[in-house]
């Protein structure tokens, strides 16, 4: 048995001494793009991915999405499956990070202030989490993003959408409240919108919202349907001939509804776009 023990910790150490041999799996036609925020000097990653019979001389609708690294897979394989025409364009995290902070919160930490649009009123959250930075971020993914990819692919004009689940979700919100020309299709998934009296505040008022808009609320979301439905009478309320609203409800709680909302929310932009593209 102590024999046994020894050669499994001996095994177990040699693999991690070679672990940086090991080539590392990489998506096909994906690239990973590094973009610095010249405002704010963060450093990010865009995840693109390619429909599989890329060719220059079509042009391509594109979806761009928060929370790049876990959504890459499900809507690279909803996309391939269901809607191929399309580029994905995933934004990450921040990369550089504070080493402490990122030990204690992992690398996701960045989301709190990047999709947060409201400082907290709790002094030593706000001053750890640096709450409320929503409209620094959608102005890189104006100003840089989508200009880098427009520059460097063959994109379909008026043919930008976006993807949030949860705090990706509300993010997305405040982008079609506060700069609605953006995008021209939101697809957001559960969106956390439970301070939708402060986001009202910030809707434009210079321009009317347009766009075409997803929204989805799992079953067993109990808390957060009746904050979405007030969001999505908000809209209503707001609606005019060039905004669309269209509310779905895969079954599970807000983190098991997740799958069945990236499919519902892909068959829905594949029927904005269709199956091909000029």
């Amino acid at each position: 048995m102590k024999r046994l023990l020894f050669m499994l910790i001996l095994l177990l150490f040699c693999s991690l001494l070679h672990a940086s041999e090991v080539p590392q799996y990489a998506m096909p036609r994906t690239q990973v793009v590094p973009l610095k925020d010249i405002t704010t000097g963060h450093q990010y990653e865009l995840y693109i991915k390619l429909p599989e019979e890329y060719s220059k001389d079509k042009s391509y609708p594109v979806l761009y999405f928060t929370d790049a690294v876990w959504h890459i897979e499900a809507l690279s394989s909803a996309t391939f499956f269901l809607f191929d025409e399309v580029i994905l364009v995933g934004i990450s995290w921040r990369k550089n990070i504070n080493t402490t902070q990122l030990q204690e919160e992992g690398p996701f930490v960045s989301r709190y202030a990047d999709y947060s649009f409201t400082k907290s009123k709790n002094s030593e959250q706000q001053h750890k989490y640096q709450f409320g930075q929503a409209n620094a971020h959608a102005a890189f993914i104006r100003n840089q993003v989508i200009k880098y990819v427009e520059s460097n692919y063959s994109v379909k004009s008026n043919s930008r959408s976006y993807f949030g689940y949860s705090l990706g979700g509300l993010f997305g919100a405040y982008i079609l409240l506060t700069q609605p020309n953006t995008f021209d299709n939101y697809m957001l998934g559960s969106p956390s919108v439970r301070q939708l009296d402060a986001l009202k505040t910030l809707s434009s008022s210079k321009q009317p919202l347009k766009g075409k808009v997803f929204i989805s609320v799992g079953t067993d979301e109990h808390k957060l349907a009746p904050q979405i439905d007030a969001f999505i009478d908000y809209l209503k309320s707001k609606q005019s001939d060039s905004l669309s609203l269209h509310k779905t409800m895969p079954d599970g709680t807000h983190q098991t509804a997740f799958p069945e909302t990236v499919i519902r929310s892909i068959n829905w932009l594949k029927s904005i776009y269709g199956s091909s593209q000029q």
